[in-house]
């Protein structure tokens, strides 16, 4: 398992990546993707040598990011790659973290599964086995 991307929940992607850029370096390495099952819209960035960043907006008003954001923008979870979603969910499961979203196919991830848990502590965890990302860029950005 190894931790892949940092998630930010924002109210505008487009705002915050200005931000990304200017103070941090990084810069696009997908277009927006709408992941319609969480019901937010997705993007990640990239900066050479670096972890990426995914930010996250609400697709809508009736999206349950929109909950989270009344406490603040801020991180929302840590993104692991693993070797497999299905067991990795069950190993978490057997040593008592709370299973938020079965696995399911992730938009931003070119419909591989993906699956999210709360480990304790106020970590939110996102399982994913796969590398893909949907409408990557072509950039020399990537680490």
């Amino acid at each position: 398992m190894n931790l892949d991307h940092v998630c930010i929940a924002v109210k505008k992607i487009d705002r915050t990546a200005e931000h990304l850029s200017k103070f941090l370096g990084y810069s696009a390495k997908t277009e927006k993707v709408e992941n319609t099952r969480q019901q937010v819209v997705v993007q990640f960035f990239a900066k050479k040598g670096s972890m990426d960043i995914k930010l996250i907006e609400p697709a809508s008003m009736k999206s349950p990011l929109v909950t989270f954001l009344k406490k603040g923008e801020g991180i929302h979870h840590l993104g692991f790659k693993v070797d497999n979603v299905n067991e990795s969910l069950n190993d978490f499961s057997s040593l008592g973290a709370i299973i938020n979203t079965e696995p399911q196919p992730g938009e931003a991830f070119d419909d591989e599964l993906i699956a999210f848990t709360y480990l304790g502590h106020g970590l939110n965890v996102e399982l994913f086995d796969t590398d893909k990302r949907r409408n990557l860029l072509t950039s020399d950005n990537e680490g």
